[in-house]
Order: structure tokens, then C-alpha cells, then sequence
């Protein structure tokens, strides 16, 4: 399983589910009772599902990474257990829904995943999942959307796990054996405009350092060589350094679509 760090969920994040819930209606959240959210992380979905839930059912988190799970208690009051997504830490048929957000793209076998969320529930699974293949950016740095797309796409080389899985979730769900199983897409629109909020001025300067690139360096690297790599790091430092002076001008704009796709299948 791959891991990331608190900061990384937070900037990649960011907004989700401000609006669009209404693609979560095939969750059926206000007659579930007993939720539990697999691969929790700081608790982002874990939150929107307990407040679309009756305020008497119970929602827990789960995740393998305990600094993770930290920064989601601060967040919030909900418990969180450390456990493995892939090896729930609850009994057969103990919730009446299992969901995930963007877990299972980052796991070798996620049709085995799927599995283990069916035993653990009696009722429901769901899987948030992003199709990264198709998402979109619109940039008035001329630059940027073109080595936006370059690095995606030597990203989705380089990654060994299926980060474009999308609505292909369905197909994991009837290897599991779930029946009535759904999909709805949603789109999380990130725009940045001025005025410069902190998050969009944290942003520009981590693509002027090239640390945001660097957060995939052995994806990149794999994808291409050492030497692209560095290439690729350099043009996106001078791309970066336009965009802090669009930003000083007060001229810079930027859209990021991402899809998620919302699956969800019941337990036979």
C-alpha cells in the first residue's frame, strides 16, 4: 500500500465535497447506522459521512497509519482506529456500509479489498475512486498546461498501482460478488483567482522550489530516466516562477478538474 504524509492529503484534498453530495445518494447515508470508513486517512471523508448520517449512528475511521489518524482526531471527535484497510479490524457483517475515498488506487489488489469490505458489512460498499488519466487543468500560464499533462502522464507510467481506476471499480466489485452495484461521477473543481488565498500562494511556491514534483520522483523517474526527470523538474521551476509573478500581478488563474467516480454495490 502507498503511503502519504498529512500535508500531501491536506493540498490534494482540499474542497472535496463542498458540494456534489448529491452524487453519495446511492450510500443511502440517512438509514445507515453502523459506517465505517476503510483507508480514513485525516478523516476528510469520514467527516462529510457523519454529517450526512442520523446523528445517532456511529461512523469510524480506519487507517495503518497512526500520524495519519493523530492529525484526524484534532480534527474532530469521531473515533479512528489504527488498522489495515485490507484486514478490518471488526467483525463479519459488523457496519451496514464500508466506504473509501482514493484508497483503492493506491493498493496492489483491490478487488481483494473489496472482499474484506463485504465481510465486515451487512449491508453497503462504496468506493470513491479518481480516474487521474482524465483530469483536466486550464492555466493562464501558457506553461503550465502543457507540463501539467507531461507529468501526469509519466506519473501513470511510473506508478504501479491502477491510479486511473475510476468507474473500472465496478469491475472489482462484481469480482467481489456485490450485486446492484451503481456509479455517479463527480467532478471536484479546484480554481485558483485572485484574491490569493494562503493555499494557492503555499502552491505556487512549492512548483518555483519543484518540490511539488518532487513528491513523485520515483514515480517520474521510473517512468522516464534520471536525466528526464531533472528536465522535467527544471522547466517546472521556471513554470512555477511565472506563476508567482502572475500571482504578484494579480493576474493568475488555474482550474483543476479531477473525477471521481462513486461506486456502490450491496453485499449478497
Amino acid at each position: 500500500m502507498r503511503r502519504f504524509s498529512a500535508e500531501y492529503l491536506e493540498h490534494t484534498r482540499r474542497g472535496m465535497w463542498t458540494d456534489g453530495r448529491e452524487t453519495l445518494a446511492d450510500l443511502d447515508l440517512p438509514g445507515r447506522r453502523r459506517v465505517l470508513d476503510a483507508g480514513c486517512g485525516t478523516g476528510e471523508l469520514t467527516r462529510v459521512l457523519d454529517a450526512e448520517t442520523d446523528p445517532d449512528a456511529t461512523v469510524i475511521g480506519v487507517d495503518a497509519d497512526p500520524e495519519l489518524l493523530r492529525v484526524a482526531r484534532e480534527e474532530t471527535g469521531l473515533p479512528y482506529v489504527v488498522g489495515d484497510a485490507t484486514r478490518l479490524p471488526v467483525p463479519d457483517g459488523a457496519v451496514d456500509l464500508v466506504a473509501c475515498q482514493a484508497l483503492l488506487i493506491n493498493l496492489p489488489d483491490p478487488t481483494a479489498a473489496v472482499r474484506e469490505f463485504a465481510r465486515v458489512s451487512s449491508g453497503l460498499v462504496a468506493a470513491i475512486e479518481p480516474d487521474n488519466a482524465d483530469v483536466t487543468v486550464t492555466s493562464t500560464v501558457d506553461a503550465e498546461e502543457g507540463l501539467e499533462r507531461e507529468a501526469r502522464e509519466a506519473y501513470l507510467k511510473g506508478v504501479d498501482t491502477d491510479v486511473a481506476l475510476g468507474d473500472r471499480v465496478r469491475e472489482a466489485f462484481a469480482a467481489a460478488g456485490l450485486d446492484d452495484i451503481r456509479t455517479r461521477r463527480y467532478v471536484h473543481e479546484k480554481r485558483i483567482a485572485a484574491p490569493y488565498a494562503e493555499p494557492a500562494l503555499t502552491a505556487a511556491a512549492r512548483k518555483a522550489s519543484g518540490s511539488g514534483l518532487a513528491d513523485h520522483r520515483e514515480e517520474l523517474i521510473a517512468a522516464t530516466s534520471e536525466t528526464g526527470y531533472d528536465d522535467l523538474r527544471q522547466r517546472w521551476r521556471e513554470m512555477g516562477r511565472s506563476v508567482v509573478a502572475a500571482i504578484e500581478e494579480g493576474e493568475y488563474e488555474r482550474v483543476e478538474r479531477v473525477p471521481f467516480d462513486v461506486t456502490v454495490g450491496r453485499v449478497a
